[in-house]
C-alpha cells in the first residue's frame, strides 16, 4: 500500500492499534485528515503481543506508528509526527508558535484531567468517589465549552475551519463519554450547559476524516462492561 501524493518519501506505513482504543482513534483520524494509506494492524492481546514488545519495549502499550521500520509511539507524539511529516491535507498544528504550544497545552490538559475522570467515575469504588469524579468532569467540560470560543474564533471547530490537534485530542474522548453518559444519566455534553461543544461534537463525529473510525457506541458499550467490573456497568 503506497502513500498519497505530497509525502515526503514513499515508506511503508503501518499502525499498531486496537478499535476501542481513544489513544488510537487519534492516530487514525490524523493519518485520514492527512489522507495517508497505511496498513492497520489490529492487536487483540496488547499485553502479550509480540509486535508490541518488539516496538515499544519500554511502555508496552498501542498505538504504535511504523514508518518504514521507525517507530513512533504515544498517540500526541504520533499525531505532530503525522503532521509534520506529511505535507497533504490540512495542517493539524497551528503554524503560529503561541497557538501551537496552546494546543499542546490543552491537549495535555484533557489527557490528565478529562481523560482521568472518565475513567475515574468508571472505576470508582463507592458511590461518594463516583459522584466527584463525575463533579471533575463536569469541570473539564465546562472549561473546554471556554476553551472551544476562544481556539475556534467563531469558526466550526478548536482549530478553525477544520480539524485540529485539539479537536483530535478530545474527540478521542466523544465515545468514552457516551457509554458514561448511558450508564450515569448525566449528560456532559448538553446543547443547555455546553451548546458550542454540543454542535461541535456533531461536526466532529460527520467529519469524513472521522466517520469512518470511530467505534460504535453499543460494541464500546459492551466492551466497558467486560473491562470494568464494577456496578456501574452491570
Amino acid at each position: 500500500m503506497g502513500l498519497v501524493n505530497g509525502s515526503n518519501n514513499d515508506e511503508y506505513v503501518r499502525l499498531l492499534g486496537a478499535w476501542p482504543s481513544p489513544f488510537v482513534l487519534r492516530t487514525r483520524i490524523a493519518l485520514n485528515l492527512k489522507r495517508i494509506a497505511y496498513e492497520y494492524l489490529e492487536e487483540e492481546d496488547t499485553l502479550n503481543s509480540e509486535s508490541v514488545l518488539n516496538y515499544n519495549p519500554v511502555h508496552k502499550q498501542i498505538p504504535i506508528l511504523i514508518h518504514g521500520n521507525k517507530p513512533i509511539r504515544e498517540s500526541l507524539n504520533i499525531v505532530m509526527y503525522v503532521d509534520e511529516t506529511w505535507l497533504s491535507g490540512p495542517p493539524i498544528l497551528p503554524s503560529d508558535p503561541f497557538d501551537r504550544a496552546v494546543a499542546r497545552f490543552w491537549d495535555v490538559y484533557i489527557d490528565e484531567h478529562c481523560f482521568t475522570s472518565i475513567n475515574g467515575v468508571a472505576v470508582a469504588k463507592d458511590e461518594e468517589e463516583r459522584k466527584a469524579a463525575i463533579a471533575k468532569l463536569e469541570q473539564c467540560m465546562a472549561l473546554l465549552e471556554e476553551t472551544f470560543q476562544e481556539c475556534s474564533k467563531g469558526r466550526g471547530f478548536f482549530g478553525g475551519d477544520n480539524i485540529g490537534f485539539i479537536d483530535i485530542g478530545f474527540g478521542s474522548m466523544l465515545g468514552p463519554l457516551k457509554v458514561l453518559e448511558k450508564f450515569t444519566g448525566v449528560k456532559f455534553i448538553h446543547p443547555e450547559n455546553t451548546p458550542n461543544l454540543f454542535d461541535w461534537a456533531d461536526r466532529f463525529y460527520a467529519h469524513e476524516a472521522v466517520k469512518p473510525v470511530m467505534p460504535d457506541i453499543e460494541k464500546l458499550v459492551e466492551f466497558a462492561k467486560l473491562k470494568f467490573n464494577t456496578s456501574i456497568f452491570k
